[in-house]
C-alpha cells in the first residue's frame, strides 16, 4: 500500500480544470521530485497534498486516510517562508511546537525548538528576526516545517526566490537533514538539475489546462551528490537529457494544438495622412452613404 496516494484526482477553480486524472503513488521514506513550467499547476497539486484545497473529483490518501482538511502531520515549508515578521527564529518555530505538543512541558518544548534551530545552522541568529536572516529565512521554514515531526514534508518551489550561492547551500542542507531523518519528501521544483541532485524519483508534470503527471523517471545515482561531479556524470546527463525532453516534448505538442483566431474590427481607420482639417471620423461599412452628384455645366 503506498504511504501517499493520489487517484484520479482532478482540480478546477470554475474554468477548464487545472490538473486532471492525477494519479501518483509515493512510498514512506521516499524523497519525489515534481517538475514543471510554472503555471502548470504545481503548487495546486501540492496544495491538495496538504490539505488546503479539496478535489473536485479523486481521492488524496496518506497512510491510507484521505486527506480532507491541513494537519500536523504533513509539514509544508512554502516559497514566500510564511513567517510572523514580529517573531524571532526561535520564537516562529516555538509558535509551531506549541500548536503541536501543547502538553510538553516548557522545557522539553525549549529544547525541542532548540534541536531544530541546531538542525539548519541557525543557532546563533536563533534571536534575530526575519528580516534579518536573508537566506536564512527558508531554513527558519524548513526547521519550523520539520520541529511539527510530520509524516510527509512538502516543499512547494522552496529555493526558487534565492540566488546561486545560497539555493546550493540550503539544497546541500535539505539532502543532509533527509539523510539523517530519511522523512518522506514530496519537492516541487521547475529545476531539472535540482530534482536530480536530491530526489529517488522525478515526475515531471504536463502543461495545462488539464495537467496530469507523466511518466517517472528513477534517479538511482549514488548519494551523496557532488554537484560538481555530477556534472561529469553520464548517467546524470542521460537522465537530465530524459527528463528535459519530456518537458520540451510536452510544450511542443500544445503549440502544435492551440489554435487561435483573430476577429479584425468592422471599421475603416482615419487616414492620417490628410490635414487634420479634411480628416474623418473612423467609419464602419453600414455608415457609408454613396451618393450620385450631377454637376451641371
Amino acid at each position: 500500500m503506498p504511504f501517499l496516494e493520489l487517484a484520479n484526482v482532478a482540480k478546477s477553480f470554475g474554468g477548464p480544470p487545472v490538473l486532471d486524472g492525477v494519479n501518483l503513488a509515493i512510498e514512506r521514506g521516499e524523497f519525489v521530485a515534481i517538475v514543471g513550467y510554472s503555471g502548470s499547476g504545481k503548487t495546486t497539486l501540492i496544495s491538495l497534498i496538504a490539505g488546503l484545497q479539496q478535489p473536485d473529483r479523486g481521492t488524496v490518501k496518506l497512510n491510507d486516510l484521505e486527506i480532507t482538511a491541513p494537519g500536523p502531520d504533513r509539514g509544508v515549508v512554502f516559497q514566500n517562508y510564511s513567517l510572523l515578521p514580529w517573531l524571532t527564529v526561535f520564537e516562529n518555530i516555538a509558535l509551531a511546537v506549541e500548536q503541536v505538543f501543547p502538553n510538553y512541558a516548557p522545557e522539553k518544548k525549549r529544547q525541542h525548538v532548540e534541536k531544530f534551530i541546531a538542525m539548519v545552522n541557525l543557532t546563533p541568529a536563533r534571536d534575530k528576526l526575519p528580516r534579518q536572516l536573508s537566506g536564512g529565512r527558508q531554513r527558519v521554514s524548513v526547521a519550523r516545517a520539520l520541529a511539527m515531526d510530520p509524516q510527509i514534508l512538502l516543499l512547494d518551489e522552496p529555493l526558487s526566490a534565492l540566488d546561486a550561492l545560497t539555493r546550493a547551500t540550503l539544497q546541500d542542507e535539505i539532502e543532509r537533514i533527509w539523510e539523517a531523518d530519511q522523512k518522506t519528501v514530496v519537492l516541487i521544483t521547475n529545476d531539472v538539475d535540482e530534482a536530480l541532485l536530491l530526489a529517488d524519483r522525478i515526475v515531471p508534470l504536463t502543461l495545462g489546462p488539464g495537467a496530469t503527471l507523466g511518466d517517472s523517471v528513477a534517479v538511482t545515482l549514488a548519494r551523496p551528490r557532488d554537484r560538481k561531479a555530477l556534472n561529469h556524470d553520464p548517467e546524470f546527463k542521460r537522465l537530465r537529457a530524459l527528463v528535459t525532453n519530456q518537458l520540451l516534448g510536452y510544450g511542443a505538442r500544445r503549440k502544435a494544438t492551440v489554435t487561435k483566431s483573430l476577429t479584425l474590427p468592422d471599421i475603416l481607420p482615419e487616414d492620417l495622412d490628410l490635414p487634420r482639417t479634411t480628416r474623418r471620423r473612423p467609419l464602419r461599412p453600414h455608415e457609408i452613404k454613396r451618393e450620385e452628384i450631377t454637376i451641371g455645366a
